[in-house]
């Protein structure tokens, strides 16, 4: 069954950049890993997700680098820092409030009350598109070192809402994965909270799952992508809501 949750996640993250979130619970049920072990494994493994999806949405040259590079400054920086707090803070609540914050995010993105701008007019260039670029990435980071959750969970909501097209933060989220998770395993890694093995069998599945999932999205219409973004947002932060409220009990 674990095989088959990786499958889905991969194929999640190929598509739409979320789905690292589905992860954890279903490691934490369905295998004999603790909550941290399971977060630690599940946030390895997305250095792999991250480099094939990153080498797939590049060939189909669908990466804005001016958006993705100030980005991944950010979640490269704060990943470390995130996965160092994990083990001095209850991150529950934070947890808490990201969900509610993807869940906004997903319905401001269903609702349509934005404009979302064209592939080529994006503002990447302006200094303060960069400034809050590199914001994002830093939360992006921070959250995803804090509590496991795979940094596209973070980055593509907050992307969407500030105002960018649905497949340039899909594709620049498979970037931001690889930084973001190479920051918080190091951490991990040097605490011996990652199961090597489980990751190693886990990553080839979700592999195989991501490169279906990029072909999928490069597929659908653009206005199905942002609705499916949305719809997906909204499944997430709830699961990742009701993951932290059982773990709080």
């Amino acid at each position: 069954m674990i095989w088959l949750v990786a499958f889905i996640v991969g194929l999640l993250i190929g598509t739409a950049g979320i789905g690292g979130v589905l992860l954890i619970p279903a490691l934490k049920l369905l295998t004999t890993l603790s909550i941290q072990a399971a977060m630690a494994t599940s946030l390895f493994t997305f250095i792999f997700t991250g480099l094939v999806g990153t080498a797939l949405f590049q060939r189909r040259g669908s990466i804005v680098w001016s958006i993705t590079v100030p980005l991944c400054v950010g979640g490269a920086l704060f990943g470390f820092v995130g996965a160092v707090a994990s083990r001095w803070i209850d991150g529950n609540w934070l947890a808490l409030i990201l969900a509610v914050l993807i869940v906004a995010a997903g319905a401001y993105t269903l609702a349509g009350s934005r404009r979302v701008a064209p592939d080529h007019e994006d503002g990447a260039g302006r200094p303060q598109s960069r400034g809050l670029l590199f914001g994002i990435g830093a939360a992006t980071g921070f959250g995803s070192g804090l509590t496991g959750v795979g940094g596209p969970a973070l980055s593509v909501p907050m992307m969407v809402v500030a105002g960018f097209p649905a497949l340039t933060a899909v594709g620049a989220s498979q970037v931001i994965q690889v930084l973001a998770a190479l920051s918080g395993s190091a951490a991990h890694l040097a605490h011996g909270t990652v199961d090597l093995a489980m990751a190693a069998r886990l990553t080839v599945v979700e592999v195989i799952g991501v490169a279906g999932g990029v072909r999928l999205a490069h597929a659908i219409d653009a206005t199905m992508l942002k609705r499916g973004v949305g719809v997906l947002c909204v499944v997430v932060g709830i699961a990742l809501g009701v993951r932290t409220a059982l773990g709080m009990g």
